[in-house]
């Protein structure tokens, strides 16, 4: 018996799902995670040291989606200075009623933007509603689906990019300035970060990316780059001082530098994650409560994410006819 399977590429990814799309379905993939009706095991993973890369496989099962699969995402540090996207992946999708596959399709772009889109729900339910001025640490993939992400939840009127590479910080800019027609600048001090009332990391770096003191009271941030135990992007005085709210509490304890190292120092426990943020969605535990608060989203990533992504992905492509069909 044959069946057919769809591939999907990254330019038919980008297609067929919009950044309002991702951000509903990240919605709906948390309130599932959060309240026990989607499975998400604990990714595992292979550390390529040689290389200076990691290799992630994350299995998901959405039973409000009918589907199962798995993604397996490659993250090799070297791979920027080389011209090299830092991360490849692929997911599949499989039918939950028999085990079928259905589908195979581009995981850069599907975890950039179901990344941004986390981010994008976060700053929905966290950020004060009057936020207005973005800084975005990093200039890369991942960066650019932050700040569209920001962008449709919140009236930003300027933002500002933090990168060492400073011709690729101008590069960003350039792009992000026709796509959102917004100023989008080169941050030339630190001290441009105290305008800033969301901030989103999204870098490489294994050590905190700004200082505590530059924050704005009432800011809020989104840490989606550091992914070991070892590194992390944030403070721990930042940590400390911040209503965190976590993608997983599993995921961020095992494996959230930004999470982890604070708490083997000692500045906090375990019980200062305040939620997950589907629990906040799901209105199980508040948001933010003052103006002056200081909020921050730490995500590690799940597999639902893909999961809930790819499924919209599919069920969009097939009515657009994107992508190829197989019998296998």
């Amino acid at each position: 018996m044959t069946v057919a399977l769809r591939f999907l590429s990254g330019a038919d990814v980008d297609r067929a799902l919009s950044m309002e799309q991702a951000i509903a379905a990240m919605r709906e993939a948390f309130i599932q995670l959060s309240t026990g009706q989607a499975v998400a095991p604990l990714r595992a993973k292979t550390e390529i040291p040689s290389h200076n890369g990691t290799a992630l496989y994350m299995p998901a099962y959405v039973p409000a989606h009918e589907v199962f699969g798995v993604k397996v995402v490659s993250l090799f540090k070297d791979n920027p200075a080389a011209g090299l996207p830092l991360i490849h992946a692929l997911v599949m999708v499989f039918d939950a009623h028999n085990g079928r596959p259905v589908a195979v399709m581009d995981g850069e772009r599907l975890t950039a933007l179901r990344t941004g889109a986390a981010s994008g729900l976060a700053t929905d339910l966290l950020a004060r509603r009057t936020a207005e001025i973005a800084a975005i640490f990093g200039a890369g993939t991942q960066a650019r689906t932050q700040l569209r992400a920001v962008c449709a939840v919140r009236p930003i009127k300027q933002a500002y990019v933090f990168d060492k590479d400073r011709s690729r910080a101008e590069g960003f800019c350039r792009e992000m300035n026709r796509t959102l027609s917004i100023p989008v600048v080169v941050a030339d001090s630190q001290e441009l970060l105290g305008r800033a009332d969301v901030v989103c990391t999204a870098t490489t770096s294994s050590t905190p990316v700004f200082r505590h003191g530059d924050l704005k009271p009432g800011a809020h941030i989104n840490a989606v780059g550091a992914y070991k135990p070892t590194e992390r992007e944030i403070p721990g005085e930042t940590v400390r001082a911040a209503t965190v709210v976590v993608d997983q509490r599993d995921a961020c304890l095992a494996e959230a530098g930004d999470i982890a190292m604070p708490l083997k120092q000692g500045l906090i426990t375990a019980g200062h994650i305040h939620a997950e943020i589907g629990e906040i969605a799901a209105k199980q535990k508040p948001g933010r409560t003052s103006d002056s608060e200081i909020t921050l989203f730490k995500s590690v990533g799940n597999a639902v994410q893909d999961l809930a992504a790819a499924s919209r992905i599919l069920a969009n492509a097939r009515t657009m006819g994107l992508g190829t069909e197989v019998q296998c």
